[in-house]
């Protein structure tokens, strides 16, 4: 007996608890050759708003360990600065504390960045994000004054490393403050060419989110809007299995688990293209994106069917609901298991059925 696809209804918000229930009812059965996946769709729901995008600065030389339209997770490493080593031999002479300014231009075209000492104490609202005009004095001084328009893009702390080197010429080192190591670098230390003086920045993800990379020529921006997952489906989850009297009356007894959807008093099997939409949704089954050029006028309104050409609900009609022109998606409802479900969709990924 083949394996079919079917739906379970829960108690409302255990969709999670009643599927670890009816997989660990399965485990501890024995049943696992009736079975097969069981799975909770769910979509991925982007917030791409300023107040909710994270931007992060990394050097044009940075090894990048995602691209753009890469999912991460808080935690995730995302990029690694290069290590710091010696360029030529020789003796340090001077560690100092000093303050990484950076100010880069509205169009992002220009950068300028400022190396002050500690000591000298920056002005209030020298902060990342600030806007600062030519002429504004960064320290309290007033020795080191901004020379361009723009806004204020690095703010960091570096330790100041002078290599003297046996012609009597200094070499210069700024080294993130944390990656600082006291008993690696120290004034009186012989350095010799090559060596490591600081490890690279490795770069972290702060949020769950979808990554845009944006080479600025300067640097690279690492944008991270973020996401979470919605339940396509609340109270239900779906399972993969071989239907019989035995396995229906096991199934609908687990705890957290109401029943089976059914028509005329028989569990309802899901259609092949529905099946097909469930996998995709929960990341199991992948899909080939098909692209065709956007159209530049919009012959779509509000009412029509279309068809789905590619993604999750590939194959299915729906209707439009409604129109975004300046993104080019449509708000599309489809019917699965008997539902009207919206999805989103570019105006490229339909085809207008006449």
């Amino acid at each position: 007996m083949r394996k079919k696809w079917y739906i379970l209804r829960t108690m409302a918000g255990q969709e999670e608890s009643a599927k670890e229930n009816l997989e660990t009812k399965i485990r501890s059965a024995g049943y696992e050759r009736f079975f097969g996946r069981i799975v909770i769709p769910e979509e991925t729901i982007i917030d791409a708003t300023g107040k909710s995008l994270k931007r992060l600065s990394v050097s044009p030389n940075a090894k990048l360990h995602v691209k753009t339209g890469s999912d991460v997770k808080k935690g995730d490493l995302i990029a690694e600065e290069p290590a710091v080593h010696v360029r030529h031999s020789g003796t340090i002479v001077t560690t100092k504390n000093y303050r990484r300014i950076t100010i880069e231009t509205i169009d992002k075209k220009y950068s300028k960045t400022y190396l002050i000492p500690e000591g000298s104490k920056l002005v209030n609202g020298i902060k990342v994000g600030a806007r600062i005009r030519q002429g504004m004095p960064l320290t309290k001084d007033g020795e080191y004054i901004c020379e361009i328009d723009g806004k204020i893009i690095e703010n960091e702390r570096v330790k100041r490393v002078e290599v003297q080197l046996e012609n009597g010429e200094i070499d210069v080192y700024h080294i993130p403050y944390e990656l600082y190591d006291p008993s690696r670098i120290y004034k009186g230390k012989q350095v010799r060419n090559g060596e490591l003086l600081a490890e690279g920045r490795k770069v972290h993800s702060p949020v769950n989110g979808r990554v845009e990379v944006v080479d600025l020529g300067t640097r690279k921006e690492i944008r991270i809007a973020r996401t979470q997952k919605r339940r396509m489906f609340p109270g239900y989850i779906f399972a993969e299995m071989m239907m019989n009297d035995d396995t229906w009356q096991f199934a609908r007894t687990v705890p957290g688990v109401i029943d089976f959807v059914a028509s005329g008093g028989q569990p309802l099997e899901l259609k092949p293209k529905e099946a097909r939409a469930i996998l995709r949704l929960a990341g199991i089954e992948t899909y080939e994106e098909k692209t065709k050029p956007v159209r530049v006028e919009m012959d779509i309104k509000v009412g029509d069917v279309v068809k789905i050409t590619t993604g999750p609900f590939e194959d299915f009609a729906g209707v439009v609901k409604e129109i975004d022109p300046v993104k080019q998606e449509l708000k599309v409802a489809v019917t699965i298991f008997g539902r009207e479900t919206p999805v989103t969709v570019k105006v490229s990924e339909v085809e207008k059925i006449q």
